[in-house]
């Protein structure tokens, strides 16, 4: 385990609460707000915690338990050797909704978060109270789509791009990561997040490890593709989510097409309920933080979500 964060880069300083969790081996920062039932928030590529910094306030005001955890690899959370295949990483989010002291969590994920958040739920049902997805289809809806949609080949090119050794790393990290900043402007819809905030994720990506962590996860993805413990992850995901489900994408998605996103509820035995957000990209929570935030929270309250 080495590099840590310097503070300044990742702990930034809001209404929030920065602390560290020990869970599966590895050490997690989070950032908490608010009091009541939890709600883990999962970040995607190429970004961290910060990355909820709008849920965080939204939820906590409405009289949640916000927490936005720092991947492994990632942010301010521990830069471990190996442990970025996703059921280890699915371990990881369980064990910190254990080390938190709470029953259960709703697990909200964007981008590999989303793709950790569908592997919780099928793993450990009984830690994930409710699951929103955003931005992500099902892992087995995004293998078959990879393999099989040229367009969404074409869409996750930088997918296949990272299977190159050492190189993708250095591009991340490069020019104060202007490649990052590049990735994310690129994947938004017309309201991309401002320039602070995109310098904010550029100057995070710069940490020493960073880029290299955050690419193996998708090293993983593509290279078990053919090898045993690949075909039993896939495998293992057949078991179906038994608990509410929100379904959340941006019209203008050019990373995850909606063609390949929608019809993941065919992995769903409980209500399940598709959004689609007219004009947004990749990010919607960032794009349009308040559309989002009550789309989430309004289905979070509600107690019988419609299929």
């Amino acid at each position: 385990m080495t590099d840590p964060a310097p503070p300044s880069a990742v702990r930034i300083e809001g209404p929030w609460t920065h602390r560290d969790v020990a869970a599966n081996g590895a050490r997690f920062h989070i950032a908490e707000l608010g009091d009541g039932p939890l709600v883990l928030l999962l970040h995607g590529f190429p970004q961290f915690w910060w990355t909820w910094r709008h849920q965080l306030t939204a939820l906590a005001d409405a009289g949640y338990r916000a927490v936005a955890m720092d991947l492994r690899g990632v942010g301010g959370s521990d830069r471990t050797p190996r442990g970025y295949d996703p059921a280890n990483l699915a371990l990881d989010v369980t064990g910190v909704i254990r080390s938190l002291g709470e029953p259960d969590a709703a697990l909200v994920g964007h981008d590999l978060g989303g793709y950790l958040a569908w592997t919780a739920a099928a793993m450990r049902p009984k830690l994930v109270r409710r699951l929103a997805v955003v931005s992500m289809p099902h892992p087995r809806r995004w293998r078959a789509a990879m393999l099989r949609d040229a367009r969404q080949t074409a869409a996750g090119s930088y997918v296949w791009g990272f299977q190159r050794p050492w190189i993708p790393e250095r591009q991340l990290a490069a020019d104060g990561g202007a490649l990052t900043g590049r990735l994310i402007r690129d994947w938004s819809g017309p309201r991309p997040p401002e320039d602070a905030a995109v310098e904010t994720y550029q100057r995070a990506m710069c940490i020493p490890s960073t880029a290299h962590c955050a690419i193996e996860p998708y090293r993983w993805l593509v290279r078990s593709l053919a090898r045993p413990d690949g075909v039993q992850f896939y495998r293992r995901m057949k078991r179906p989510v038994r608990v509410p489900t929100l379904h959340l994408h941006g019209s203008l998605d050019p990373v995850a097409r909606t063609r390949s996103a929608a019809g993941s509820g065919e992995y769903v035995e409980a209500p399940y309920r598709w959004r689609l957000f007219d004009g947004l990209g990749h990010f919607p929570h960032e794009e349009d933080p308040a559309a989002f935030s009550t789309e989430l929270v309004n289905w979070l309250e509600d107690p019988e979500p419609d299929r």
